[in-house]
């Protein structure tokens, strides 16, 4: 009974947060919460052991951990429902708390957990109600006189009152499931169907077609990629490129309804719709962004062409205090980021609001309508999705979502690089074995890539057409390999001759290092 009531007061949650505010479903605050409330190495954990597959696996977990708490009340409400109740009470307490304790509370926000409490709380005790008075059923007698299903039977006193008890129950208990399974599916449909959010990106996909682009990102050169030696592609599609973020249900806003706000240490305050944006030069660029979470050799790292508008000449319309060492930006769910004034600032360096991604407007999951990208640093201090607030500010008094955590408070790009082809302990024939991957500087771009077998010396890797600096770089090389396990290994340098270092560390606090290697065998 207790677990169908915990199942009718998510559902009902969910229902009602789809109808007023979706990321008020009790359910999603609770994994919130726990992304917030983590020890930084348990983060760390799901990150490298899952992937972009780690917000599933925690709302798997949340939903496991609910229904095992469930259970666990109705045990210990088998002979009374007070600790039942309590146990729904407390539950219902916890999923309120994470509501009202989300960064970016808003007051339609208090609804849903209310409503969750309540319901489960009103089920709880509607059940064992029933339950009671099941077994409390005096015998009815049977109209033609024979005994009916609860009378007392010759020699013995009344033996069916358990079955219509059951029958009682099961009846009950159905209602409730079906009912928490329409509440609930409802509610995942509402979310799902996003208030109007693919019609507002198909028609700011129309309007970034017909605008006039006053910097148009030059065509990648075939000679730029070696897909054919297996590197990823140049331009990474909107489906491929990555996403690591700490939103478990992605903000909704439509673009129609989205404002920015720049304030803080600044001569005037400015507010900004969509229409603003698409009125001042639009440019487009291609940049790879990189996750300071990518461990040696992983995939934490995209290239798109994107379309905005220059940040720079905006924080210059606001007038910046020369004080103002920090930007301060944050989104819809409340997460924030720190970027260096300065870098934001320096000429050419390119940071931008972007509007679109790969010819269209920015897919929700990366950030519609709006989100920051500052080429050159890791995303968790220039990349802020769903952007809704810029504040200027100093390192001194302002501190943000990740730095809280112990990351460091400026994280320019570290060179590194990655084998693509040939996979880890693959077969190869011997001989000419084809090596390739990519390489990535940003801003200052790559100059060299080498590669080697064992121990043996370092072979210079044929570079792909250098794009721009803020884009990586692919790379190929042949190695003569004999029969036998080898270790292939490679390392990067930029264009101020720093080499990457064979250092291996940690992402935290300010990115991996170390070179990356492969075994592969040949035969």
């Amino acid at each position: 009974m207790e677990l169908l009531a915990v199942g009718a007061a998510v559902a009902s949650g969910h229902l009602v947060a789809g109808l007023l505010a979706p990321a008020s479903s009790p359910f999603v605050a609770v994994g919130d919460a726990v992304v917030r409330l983590s020890p930084q190495p348990v983060v760390e954990f799901a990150k490298s052991a899952f992937g972009t597959a780690d917000k599933p696996v925690l709302l798997a977990g949340t939903a496991v951990l609910l229904v095992l708490a469930g259970a666990l009340a109705g045990l210990a409400a088998r002979r009374r429902p007070l600790p039942g109740t309590v146990a729904v009470a407390v539950l219902g307490a916890v999923s309120a708390a994470a509501v009202l304790t989300a960064p970016a509370l808003q007051p339609p926000d208090v609804v849903a957990p209310l409503v969750a409490l309540v319901i489960g709380l009103l089920t709880q005790l509607g059940l064992h109600r029933a339950a009671r008075s099941a077994a409390a059923a005096p015998a009815a007698a049977d109209p033609a006189g024979a005994a009916a299903p609860d009378a007392p039977m010759p020699g013995g006193g009344p033996v069916a009152t358990p079955v219509r008890r059951r029958s009682v129950l099961a009846g009950a208990s159905a209602a409730v499931a079906l009912g928490s399974l329409v509440a609930g599916g409802s509610g995942v449909a509402l979310a799902a169907s996003g208030r109007g959010i693919a019609e507002s990106r198909s028609a700011l996909t129309r309007r970034l077609a017909a605008a006039r682009l006053t910097e148009r990102a030059p065509a990648v050169p075939e000679s730029a990629g070696f897909a054919r030696f297996g590197t990823v592609p140049f331009v990474t599609s909107n489906a491929d490129f990555y996403r690591i973020d700490v939103a478990l249900r992605i903000p909704a806003v439509r673009a129609e309804d989205w404002s920015l706000r720049i304030h803080g240490r600044v001569d005037r305050e400015l507010t900004l719709g969509v229409d603003d944006l698409l009125a001042r030069p639009l440019v487009e660029r291609t940049i790879t962004m990189t996750c300071v979470s990518n461990t040696v050799g992983g995939n934490l790292v995209s290239t798109a062409n994107f379309v905005g508008v220059d940040l720079a000449p905006l924080l210059l319309e606001a007038g910046v205090d020369p004080g103002a060492d920090q930007i301060v930006s944050t989104s819809r769910d409340g997460w924030t980021a720190g970027t260096p004034t300065a870098t934001v600032l320096e000429p050419g360096r390119g940071a931008m609001l972007a509007i679109g991604m790969n010819g269209e407007a920015l897919p929700v999951e990366h950030g519609f309508p709006v989100r920051m990208v500052v080429p050159g640093l890791y995303g968790y201090v220039s990349a802020t999705k769903w952007l809704t607030e810029i504040e200027l500010t100093t390192f001194a008094d302002r501190t943000v979502y990740w730095r809280d955590r112990g990351w460091a408070e400026r994280a320019p790009i570290k060179t590194q690089c990655r084998i693509d082809s040939p996979t880890g302990f693959s077969q190869q024939a011997a001989g000419a074995v084809r090596v390739a991957g990519v390489a990535w500087a940003q801003p200052v771009g790559v100059a060299q890539v080498e590669v080697r077998a064992d121990d043996g010396p370092w072979v210079r890797a044929e570079l792909g057409t250098e794009v721009n600096p803020n884009t990586w770089r692919m790379w190929t090389a042949e190695l003569d390999l004999g029969p036998g396990n080898h270790i292939l290994t490679a390392r990067a340098t930029d264009r101020r001759g720093l080499t990457q270092t064979e250092e291996r560390v940690d992402p935290i606090p300010d990115g991996a290092t170390g070179w990356p290697s492969v075994i592969v065998t040949v035969a």
